[in-house]
């Protein structure tokens, strides 16, 4: 039986989460065996390349790769930007990572029109572009020609955790090195720090520093914090530019104020040395306080360490995170700032901004009473083990590709044989 042609263009060898994304959809479909699978690589920006040879565990991916169509697939999916969608196949999926604020572009809605089916990684971001609604307008006469809103089907298909890799590790299974770091407790923070001026970034790094100091300054035995930050480019440059904005906070306090230590781990780490970071003795808890997330897949990833988790309560980490087992921080919702939009983060949509008070008595409390809080780490870590998982990913795909219709069968006609009457 002729397998459907199945073509995926997608940024699979980037080291961006759109990167890992694709690979563990491509993963996925190839392990259902039902398609002749081929990839389109594709960039991410200017975030670096070659993960699949860097992790030979990937490397296979580049046997289903091609350089360019040569025709037309039965089905076409593209992991990309909602703007950047082309339907191109038989039948088209599109697969976005979604929005992080209250709003995207029209030119998102456009796209995720152009494809039979959308998939998104969070109910939030299936609600922002479900809710969007806006008059289309004649260019010359300004006449309302209609309205622009979502047409097609979109469906949530969350990025599951491969527990092969990311796990709960007893102290002497971990190899990671953190020997310079002399504080044992410890608070992680995961993540870009990229756009926005200072204290105006997405994942709100600035203020993560800023509330940690403010939580922290002149007492006895500080925690540390760990910043796995980068620029976006795992560089001298952007290590450099994020200890200048380190500097910056600091001068915001008196020049005898004891502050706590912040410590920058920058380059890449192979996935089972994140697992390890997540699991080293020093680190006790992971802080996040994100102004919004499409998914937010470091966090469900380091749940599996059972510990406790400090994090913002709106957007796509919500779907696996539990308020009852994480240390959530309210707030309300702000503009985003002029200083971080961008194409993809409008500034007349809004984000979360995280209460001041909640966020530093969180450090504080955590800090406190460590024991009480490893209880709902612990839980939070059961949830994601047994619902967001890999193999729970992959059985909702097949659920969702058992909606695209098969391609139509060349059926080979048996005509009868028909002789020349002789004249």
């Amino acid at each position: 039986m002729n397998k459907q042609s199945f073509v995926i263009s997608c940024p699979f060898d980037t080291y961006s989460g759109y990167g890992a994304r694709s690979r563990d959809l491509i993963k996925a479909i190839i392990e259902l065996d039902k398609y002749d699978v081929k990839l389109l690589p594709q960039r991410w920006g200017d975030t670096p390349t070659n993960f699949c040879n860097d992790h030979k565990k990937w490397s296979y991916l580049w046997d289903y790769s091609i350089q360019q169509l040569t025709e037309k697939p039965d089905i076409w999916m593209q992991i990309t930007i909602p703007s950047e969608f082309q339907a191109i196949g038989t039948y088209n999926i599109g697969c976005t990572a979604g929005i992080e604020s209250t709003g995207c572009d029209p030119g998102w809605i456009e796209g995720l029109n152009k494809m039979n089916m959308n998939w998104v990684s969070s109910n939030h971001s299936k609600g922002v572009f479900e809710s969007f609604s806006q008059e289309v307008k004649h260019p010359q006469t300004k006449q309302i020609m209609g309205t622009l809103k979502l047409e097609k089907p979109i469906h949530v298909v969350f990025e599951g955790v491969d527990l092969d890799v990311y796990k709960h590790l007893k102290p002497n299974e971990v190899k990671f090195d953190l020997k310079e770091i002399k504080e044992s407790f410890c608070y992680l923070f995961v993540g870009h720090w990229i756009g926005g001026s200072l204290g105006q970034d997405r994942k709100n790094v600035g203020l993560t520093i800023k509330y940690f100091f403010d939580a922290f300054k002149n007492t006895k035995n500080p925690p540390a914090l760990i910043l796995k930050a980068s620029t976006g480019r795992n560089s001298y440059i952007g290590r450099e530019a994020i200890l200048d904005k380190i500097q910056v906070i600091k001068k915001h306090y008196h020049k005898n104020d004891k502050l706590p230590n912040v410590y920058l781990l920058n380059g890449n780490l192979s996935n089972t040395q994140m697992n390890e970071l997540y699991n080293h003795p020093k680190v006790k808890a992971m802080v996040s306080l994100t102004r919004g997330e499409g998914y937010g897949r470091p966090l469900a990833e380091f749940c599996l360490s059972k510990k406790p988790l400090i994090v913002t309560k709106w957007s796509g980490h919500m779907d696996f995170i539990d308020p009852e087992f994480s240390v959530m921080v309210d707030g309300g919702l702000d503009n985003v700032h002029e200083s971080a939009a961008n194409k993809w983060l409008l500034k007349e949509t809004k984000w979360f901004q995280a209460n001041t008070k909640q966020a530093i008595d969180a450090y504080k409390n955590v800090n406190k009473n460590y024991k009480k809080y490893t209880v709902g780490g612990k839980k939070q870590g059961f949830k994601i083990k047994s619902e967001f998982n890999y193999e729970s990913m992959k059985e909702l795909i097949s659920k969702k590709l058992e909606l695209v219709p098969e391609a139509p069968k060349q059926i080979k006609l048996n005509l009868p044989k028909m002789s020349i009457p002789k004249l």
